[in-house]
């Protein structure tokens, strides 16, 4: 995959894009990146990126001419009728605070193209015949307000590249995460030879992630449970999946509504809010007397 940031603020970029999984990726050429600034598409001597907007308001604006123009530089990037028809393999994404809220979805969708153009807006925003014209989609990061796009480009970058076959070390370990719904099944390598499928014991999909463990089995006197250490995979497998939804019941309630739950996921759910009833009971009792 190529991944092209536009930032006014190129050195930004110095420290995300050189630790973890996005450094491997790069090194091992799964995923380039380049940074361009777009500052060197300006024209005059002060290198003016942003203007006041017309009509008046607070703020200042991003200027359409050096986005167009070093987009364009990039040469191989496909026209927006072309970005915005099926099956297309290629996105150029305006960060924006008005776009679709990012999520493992369509972290997922854009992990399998072949390009991406990032556009880093700033100040109060960008010319929208960035939006109109250019982008062919929008994407925000989350529901809150940051100084500019690259924080959230960052992020992005770093989403979608673990997501790429190869970049993480066991690959179906991004299978059976938080905010991601699985349905296990063998996956193959190059050669056609089949990999281990996920553990049956991996089973949070599409809930928050089970409570993880490791050694010492106890420490400061806090243990690990008992059912993790017995060996007993189906009890193991039992004790995931109800941990993972007591902590998205508890966390983000809002995602078992897109969960597929079964009816033994419901009586356990029934009976977790049926527990919590009575300790608020309890408590209540106990403050009584």
């Amino acid at each position: 995959m190529k991944i092209d940031i536009l930032t006014i603020f190129p050195d930004f970029f110095r420290g995300p894009l050189d630790y973890g999984i996005v450094r491997r990726a790069r090194e091992t050429g799964l995923v380039e990146i380049g940074i361009h600034d777009l500052r060197a598409f300006t024209k005059d001597k002060h290198r003016t990126v942003d203007d006041r907007p017309f009509g008046g308001g607070e703020g200042m604006v991003l200027k359409p001419e050096p986005i167009f123009e070093c987009l364009e530089s990039l040469g191989d990037v496909a026209l927006r009728e072309v970005r915005l028809s099926a099956g297309a393999k290629q996105s150029v994404i305006l960060l924006s605070a008005q776009g679709r809220r990012l999520d493992q979805a369509l972290a997922t969708e854009l992990s399998a193209l072949d390009r991406v153009v990032l556009i880093c807006g700033r100040y109060e925003g960008v010319d929208e015949r960035i939006s109109e014209h250019l982008a062919d989609r929008e994407v925000s990061i989350g529901d809150y307000v940051l100084s500019g796009g690259e924080l959230g480009a960052a992020v992005i970058v770093d989403t979608i590249t673990r997501l790429i076959p190869g970049a993480v070390g066991n690959q179906n370990s991004t299978r059976q995460e938080s905010f991601t719904e699985s349905v296990f099944e063998p996956v193959s390598d190059d050669a056609g030879r089949a990999n281990e499928a996920p553990s049956s014991t991996c089973v949070s999909a599409g809930l928050l992630d089970y409570p993880h463990y490791t050694r010492p089995a106890e420490f400061r006197g806090m243990a690990v449970p008992e059912v993790l250490v017995n060996g007993n995979h189906e009890q193991i497998r039992n004790w995931r999946r109800k941990t993972a939804l007591a902590k998205t019941l508890r966390n983000r309630p809002d995602l078992l509504e897109r969960v597929r739950l079964t009816a033994e996921d419901k009586e356990v759910l029934a009976q977790i809010k049926l527990d919590q009833i009575k300790r608020d009971q309890n408590i209540g009792n106990n403050g009584k007397n």
